[in-house]
């Protein structure tokens, strides 16, 4: 199996069976989306038809606009087309995460060059909403408790795909790092996890520094 199909066995597989917190739902592209299989079909055969490892960048959980769409972790429905050059009929929503992950991305020369050497996913694989808001996993404790065992068996499938465990990259220098690096304390995912500033935090608060972040995130990811 490439790692391309390993990929798509994982998603084809999530599904995540525990009672949420009241008013919590969760976001399964794969399960409630007929296009966005489709479309990952399409994306990771493009990028990942090969056994090459790859380093592990992990974010929070899938938002509204982007992977809780596509499937694809911060790739919105505009990113998909005009970046991946994947034509879907979504509306063309952006995610500001998005813009920041591909800015990036084209930094390093591109998508060819990018996802021959890194493999995007997230803490939460799936994500969640509440009252139709994105919701972040460690922002609900009983929701952050209940699906430790889901986190966990799902980083363990995907080390399996040809993840290099030396380093990995967290999104989000705060709470997101805080709890995988206890996580990772816990079960030896990695020999070491660097933090990066999360991209929406960056888009929303420090855009005029734009630029001075994604020269960081490329020095640390090379």
């Amino acid at each position: 199996m490439t790692f391309a199909d390993k990929i798509l066995f994982f998603l084809k597989s999530l599904q995540l069976n525990i009672g949420l917190p009241h008013e919590v739902e969760v976001m399964n592209p794969f399960k409630d989306n007929a296009a966005a299989m489709q479309i990952c079909t399409q994306f990771y055969k493009k990028y990942y038809s090969d056994d090459i490892q790859r380093r592990m960048i992990m974010g929070i959980n899938p938002g509204r606009h982007g992977g809780g769409i596509t499937g694809i972790p911060f790739t919105d429905p505009i990113r998909l087309k005009k970046e991946c050059g994947i034509d879907n009929h979504w509306q063309p929503k952006q995610e500001l995460s998005s813009v920041f992950v591909y800015n990036v991305i084209n930094a390093f020369g591109g998508p060819d060059k990018f996802y021959s050497n890194f493999y995007i996913t997230a803490v939460s694989p799936l994500g969640f909403t509440k009252h139709g808001k994105n919701l972040n996993y460690y922002d609900d404790k009983i929701l952050q408790n209940s699906i430790k065992e889901f986190v966990v068996g799902c980083m363990n499938l995907q080390l399996k795909f040809g993840i290099d465990r030396e380093v990995a990259f967290c999104l989000g220098d705060g709470k997101n790092y805080k709890y995988l690096s206890k996580l990772n304390e816990e079960q030896k995912f990695f020999d070491k996890i660097i933090p990066l500033p999360h991209p929406r935090f960056i888009m929303q608060y420090k855009l005029k520094k734009k630029e001075e972040y994604i020269q960081s995130y490329l020095e640390k990811l090379q």
